[in-house]
């Protein structure tokens, strides 16, 4: 990765982290001439917050952040961007822990989506920290660098097919077998709430399948929303509520980024892939309100809205996931606004039909850095989707609840007997903030990521 280096140079600083409980007792260690140069300069010591300081011979080769605390991951983010251009090297070495969250803060700090246009700053350059492990860190900022680009990228480049072809590059880097169902072929092949999602769209509606890993391995299948562009469908959505809708395929970004840690990473697992690519468009053919559709599973839904069409596609594969019987299977998807209001842009909603397995991810989005907030599958709320002339309604009757009566809908197409998890996310931060840019976001991966490496290598 760009911003980070092997070696010193001649004009590399030194920079140390300080966590902000004890920056007073630090202050009070240096000397007179560097304590008078960074009071002199009214530096504030809140978390994040950085500045330059001369070295003994008065030449300001010295950097300082301030830290929340030793495992802060997103100060060094911070500093990533705010200090001045150059090379820096962390001084005194920190310990693994350390390492690894200063490197990895700072990778995510460094990013900048520029397809189209030039880098508006230079990269500040970190040389790789003794302690850090380099493959890890690579391997967790890059599957975060993909799911950000993906999901940045306009609908005008990244269609169904673009998102196809995303994935098909993704399995050739790792030695892995993608295949993709399009158009036509969705309905002999029976996956009939796919196709009349996205037959509406110029650009053919598809099913990507990716697989990787040894088959005696555990199997463990990932399923993420494709939604490249959601119009809402016939029941369309008002212009405010479709600007950001290019973040729609956030799920499949997200899988695609976390299947991307988990093959460089090398996770002794059966790793099974499937993104339902559709754009929800209008035309003369599109799917209607009250329609019935038929399901893979076998039953039939009623189309309350057409623009809760993503846990329509989502229902086809997920049923398609449960025939292998999977020993785990996980879905990521913008799917609800309901969650958001519930629980902000920031911490995806979980929901899981196993509270051991909830346990862990929660533990691991907490260790990572990346937490999710458990929502219940509360199945009272079940009759809310009844439907008198279908086996199931699409959306419930009343505004409440809805976050979780959209994954009751998706837990009808999931075995009972198969360990299953659902995120409801955002995928897009709305301002900027220390090592996440405004954009597309990668929420709940990198949890998940330490979920499945404490679960399957130790």
């Amino acid at each position: 990765m760009s911003c980070f280096v092997k070696q010193k140079n001649k004009e590399t600083r030194s920079i140390t982290g300080i966590v902000k409980a004890d920056y007073d007792t630090w202050l009070s260690n240096q000397s007179d001439p560097v304590q008078t140069w960074i009071k002199g300069s009214g530096f504030k010591a809140k978390p994040g917050a950085v500045a330059i300081f001369p070295d003994k011979a008065g030449a300001p080769n010295n950097a300082l952040v301030v830290l929340e605390n030793e495992q802060d991951l997103w100060s060094w983010g911070a500093a990533a961007v705010r200090l001045p251009a150059g090379r820096y090297c962390l001084s005194p070495e920190p310990d693994a822990t350390m390492a690894y969250n200063a490197s990895l803060g700072w990778a995510l700090g460094s990013y900048d989506f520029d397809r189209y246009r030039k880098r508006s700053e230079p990269v500040r350059e970190l040389v790789w920290p003794k302690n850090a492990d380099n493959k890890l860190v690579a391997a967790v900022s890059a599957g975060i660098y993909l799911t950000r680009d993906l999901v940045n990228t306009p609908a005008s480049d990244m269609g169904p097919e673009e998102l196809a072809a995303a994935a098909s590059a993704l399995s050739q880097t790792f030695g892995a077998h993608c295949e993709t169902i399009i158009g036509e072929d969705l309905l002999t092949q029976n996956f009939p709430m796919i196709h009349a999602v996205g037959r509406a769209s110029t650009r053919a509606p598809r099913l990507i399948d990716l697989r990787w890993g040894n088959p005696i391995h555990p199997k463990v299948t990932l399923v993420g929303k494709g939604v490249c562009f959601d119009t809402g469908g016939l029941d369309l959505k008002p212009s405010s509520g479709m600007l950001m809708m290019k973040k729609d395929m956030g799920g499949a970004a997200q899988v695609l980024g976390l299947s991307r840690m988990i093959m460089e990473m090398e996770l002794p697992v059966s790793l099974r892939v499937l993104i339902p690519a559709v754009e929800n468009s209008v035309s003369g053919n599109a799917f209607r309100p009250l329609d019935i559709l038929n399901t893979r599973k076998g039953l039939t839904v009623e189309v309350g809205n057409t623009d809760a069409e993503g846990r329509l596609v989502l229902g086809d594969a997920l049923a398609l996931a449960c025939e292998e019987t999977p020993d785990l299977l996980i879905d990521f998807a913008t799917l609800t606004g309901a969650a958001r209001v519930a629980l902000g842009t920031d911490l995806p909603a979980l929901f899981c039909n196993s509270d051991s397995l909830a346990a862990a991810l929660s533990q691991g989005g907490l260790a990572a850095k990346d937490p999710t907030w458990r929502l219940p599958l509360h199945q009272a709320y079940t009759g809310m989707l009844d439907s008198k002339i279908a086996d199931t309604n699409n959306v419930s009757s009343g505004g409440y609840a809805g976050a979780i009566t959209a994954a009751l809908f998706l837990e009808k197409f999931v075995e009972p007997e198969i360990e299953w998890a659902h995120f409801d996310l955002m995928s897009w931060n709305t301002s900027t903030k220390p090592g996440r840019p405004e954009g597309g976001e990668a929420q709940g991966i990198r949890g998940v990521f330490l979920t499945l490496q404490d679960r399957f290598t130790r």
